[in-house]
């Protein structure tokens, strides 16, 4: 799995720069190194890296930055390293785009299977299943092709933006989408709408596809935040 993959790693403290970079080339992934956030974000604009490796406390631009830009860019997973605990909940509670964190000081091994799981995973959901033109998610499936949604191979039935919702949610899995980013997104800045269309649209996708809409499985509210499709 490993072949071809190549790993931008974005961290100021060289000895954890080179270990990282060790393990992970012990590993068989290509690496790139970056000491600073200004770098590391120039890096992955390039969109030539199947995931990042990104430091919070970063000279020149914060991980949070970068991890934002990077988002509004690429799909790639980010897996971002902090010190402090208080840098988890808010990666946790404001969803930045991050798709997971790991904690200092942490075990090379650990780093090299978080970076595994989420490869394999991307690779799941934009790999095979989305040149079929499907993705599937439990007992979800969702064709982008034939514009068709399946709950337990039913088809349901969803109207054009419930699907566009539905859809870019399920190709975004565990990041954290505020409604105006969506609202923009899958409306257009110009609509006559507003962003309570989101809420109501959330709202007729769990009827639809959630065996309880009160306890929802697959579209998750984060409060304060907006909403995350979860894996």
């Amino acid at each position: 799995m490993a072949a071809n993959k190549r790993i931008l790693i974005v961290e100021d403290e060289p000895s954890i720069a080179e270990l990282q970079r060790d393990y992970l080339e012990m590993s068989g992934y290509e690496t790139v190194l970056a000491d600073n956030g200004e770098a590391g974000l120039q890096l992955g604009l390039t969109g030539r890296f199947d995931l990042v490796v990104l430091d919070v406390m970063l000279p020149k631009l914060s991980g949070f930055e970068v991890c934002q830009a990077l988002r509004e860019a690429f799909d790639v997973p980010i897996l971002m390293v902090t010190a402090r605990r208080e840098d988890i909940d808010v990666i946790r509670g404001l969803g930045l785009g991050a798709d997971d964190y790991i904690g200092k000081p942490f075990k090379p091994a650990e780093l090299v299977a978080r970076v595994k799981s989420h490869l394999a995973r991307y690779d799941r959901l934009t790999g095979r299943n989305a040149r079929a033109g499907d993705l599937e998610i439990g007992e979800l499936r969702l064709n982008g092709n034939t514009r068709q949604a399946f709950v337990r191979e039913e088809e349901v039935s969803l109207t054009a933006k419930e699907f566009d919702l539905l859809h870019f949610l399920a190709q975004h899995p565990n990041q954290v989408f505020s409604k105006d980013h969506l609202f923009d997104r899958l409306w257009g800045i110009d609509a006559t709408a507003d962003t309570q269309t989101v809420t109501v649209h959330i709202r007729k996708l769990r009827e639809k596809i959630e065996k309880d809409a009160s306890a929802p499985v697959y579209i998750e509210t984060v409060w304060g935040a907006g909403y995350r499709f979860r894996l």
